[in-house]
């Protein structure tokens, strides 16, 4: 990629300083303007209507104007109709590629130049007139075309009307098969740098907020039900690993798309002499795919692409589900702050914890996303099918919702705080402690079977008396089981139970601490 940015800038200078812009580009670069106070947009060749959609119809200038001639159109004999050019077109969609679709011809442009395919002064033409292309499109002076079908044929046919003969060069040994292959791959890998860094900030933001919350003892709950006490922080922790996982997939994916189809052509590559190998790296590609077939039909990068954001996704409304229950009366674990909450238009009191209720929500959407993927590319034959037209839309939403999903969840979490009053209140319930008094018996040599027995049968008496185990006379704890000793009550209650957990990874303070620690280290907060 710098490799190209390089030989377009070198040859722009070398255009401008040594006099020699070609006097029609430049006239006709002029004709990308806006008109003083009306802000009418005009098209490289003819001013056109354009829709809510930011797309024009050529037909809705002049119903009775000949349609422009497709750039495919050498065998056809009539134009198409307009409810099947409606139908077809994808700039609607598609334009969101129009960076990588510049960028991979600038790389293509300068590789069949350096082949002797096209001659250095057609080369620098082009890369300026792209250049002029991107300029207009990014300052929203370009009109997309629905008659030009997608984002290739709207770029390619300006660069024609803005340059002429030169740009009619530009698809030598090149197919929209392996364009718009090389587009989507140049699109998801920027697409799945930007979701590393949000996956990365909401890391931080929970790793800051265990670090708020040093010492804080939580109920674990297994099916819902009261388990273990565990620290706040190690329950955070636990989200934070799962986003680091959520990372590693995303690496991994990026990692295998990054191969170049470019070259490959339709999908049996081409007779003239192409270096796949140069627009590859210029590129930042890792190599050229090796099988043209394969290079141009098959979307299994997409769908690790989808598959990666739908684990994402459902990490996430787990923390959402999470965070709505703590944030309800019945539990009043979590307080949001009201600029992360929303009212009701009917109940005056309403506090509601909106936006993590949407983050469960929204997963929906993306795991909906790879289902369509799934089912769009199960029954296509080799090599390129037009179904894989759908291919972009649920990708872009995919992406869009869960960088969203990120953002919000960091939001919230950087804007709540744990009511410790009601949840020191909470943890006697419940006989937390209960597996740690397991872990009693077993050190005294008492099978854990029977430990967990006899533990039961103490549970049991703590029922009928409505205590907690901690409430237990000696005596009580020995007609159930001998082994208990006087320094039993060193294992009762949630704030004894929680020190004595040591394994690898536990609940245990010093075990938390070493995580806290290490998760910090790694994302350079603070301690």
């Amino acid at each position: 990629m710098e490799a190209v940015r390089a030989v377009s800038s070198s040859s722009q200078a070398s255009l401008f300083s040594s006099g020699a812009i070609n006097r029609n580009l430049s006239r006709k670069i002029s004709i990308f303007v806006k008109s003083r106070g009306s802000h009418q947009r005009f098209a490289i060749c003819n001013s056109s209507e354009t829709t809510m959609s930011g797309v024009s119809s050529s037909s809705s200038a002049n119903k009775s104007e000949k349609k422009e001639a497709k750039l495919w159109g050498g065998r056809f004999e009539e134009s198409v109709t307009d409810s099947v050019e409606k139908f077809t077109e994808s700039i609607s969609f598609d334009k969101a590629l129009f960076k990588h679709d510049i960028m991979g011809s600038r790389a293509h442009a300068t590789m069949l130049a350096h082949q002797g395919l096209m001659s250095d002064d057609d080369r620098d033409s082009i890369l300026q007139g792209l250049d002029e292309i991107q300029r207009c499109i990014e300052a929203g002076e370009f009109v997309w075309r629905a008659d030009r079908e997608d984002v290739h044929m709207n770029i390619e046919a300006a660069l024609t009307d803005l340059i002429g003969e030169p740009a009619r060069k530009l698809h030598t040994a090149r197919s929209r098969n392996d364009q718009v292959c090389t587009d989507f791959r140049l699109w998801c890998r920027d697409a799945i740098d930007h979701i590393l860094e949000a996956i990365k900030h909401l890391q931080v933001a929970l790793v800051s907020l265990a670090m708020k919350n040093e010492g804080l003892i939580v109920p674990g709950y297994t099916h819902l039900q009261r388990a273990q006490p565990v620290f706040l922080q190690h329950l955070l922790l636990a989200y934070v690993e799962q986003l680091e996982r959520d990372a590693g997939r995303l690496t991994d994916c990026r990692a295998r798309l990054n191969f170049c189809p470019l070259g490959a052509c339709a999908l049996a590559g081409t007779g003239l002499p192409i270096d796949r190998f140069m627009t590859s790296d210029a590129l930042g590609f890792t190599a050229p795919l090796r099988n043209s077939i394969d290079a141009v039909s098959d979307r299994d990068f997409v769908l690790e692409f989808l598959s990666s954001n739908s684990i994402t996704a459902i990490h996430l409304s787990r923390l959402g589900e999470e965070w709505v229950l703590w944030a309800s009366e019945e539990f009043g674990f979590l307080i949001p702050s009201d600029s992360v909450s929303t009212g009701s238009s009917i109940m005056p009191q309403k506090k509601n914890p909106d936006p993590m209720e949407l983050v469960r929500g929204k997963s929906a959407r993306v795991v909906g996303n790879l289902v369509t993927l799934l089912v769009l590319c199960k029954g296509l034959p080799h090599a390129y099918n037009r179904d894989l037209q759908e291919d972009k839309e649920p990708v872009f939403d995919s992406v869009k919702t869960i960088v969203g999903m990120l953002e919000v969840c960091a939001e919230f979490a950087q804007n709540v705080s744990f009511n410790r009053d009601k949840i020191q209140k909470a943890l006697p319930a419940g006989h937390l402690d209960a597996t740690t008094l397991a872990d009693y018996l077993v050190k005294k040599g008492v099978p854990f079977r029977t430990s967990h027995d006899i533990v039961g049968r103490s549970v049991a008496l703590c029922l009928l008396k409505n205590c907690q185990l901690q409430n237990l006379s000696l005596d009580e704890l020995r007609s159930i089981s001998p082994h208990f000793g006087e320094d039993v009550y060193e294992y009762l209650s949630v704030e004894n139970a929680v020190t004595k957990f040591c394994s690898y990874g536990s609940t245990g303070s010093e075990c938390v601490t070493a995580q806290l620690d290490y998760w910090a280290a790694l994302l350079h907060i603070d301690r």
